[in-house]
């Protein structure tokens, strides 16, 4: 028994004896490699009339993680992290010793104030 449907199945619809050659125009473009400490190659494609100026220098590689610039010879170094610092090393570096005490005894006496256990 045959059903009703397509003729036709597993066909796409406007298929035909071109197959994919007749979708679009492909802009020209340019290969522009990066390389990371490593030696790794990374390969980014721009358009051809895309100004030189506006190609990035560097790129962070996606194998290493690590920057990659346009130079074989010379890749660009590692940026040094700079460990975490807390909310109070932030307020150290802002205050000197003397302003923090006595920061510490005004919020000392408004909260004595505030509670009445403020000693005359």
């Amino acid at each position: 028994m045959v059903s009703g449907g397509s003729a036709i199945r597993g066909s796409r619809v406007g298929a035909g004896p071109m197959g994919e050659q007749d979708h679009g125009h492909h802009a020209d473009r340019i290969a522009v490699s990066y390389w990371d400490a490593l030696g790794n190659e990374t390969v980014r494609y721009f358009a051809a009339n895309l100004p030189d100026e506006e190609i990035p220098d560097t790129i962070d590689c996606p194998s290493s993680g690590l920057p990659a610039g346009r130079d074989r010879e010379n890749p660009p170094a590692v940026a040094k992290n700079e460990p975490y610092k807390t909310h109070l090393a932030y307020v150290k570096e802002r205050r000197t010793e003397e302003e923090a005490e006595a920061l510490l005894q005004e919020a000392l006496d408004k909260l004595r104030a505030r509670r009445g256990t403020l000693a005359s």
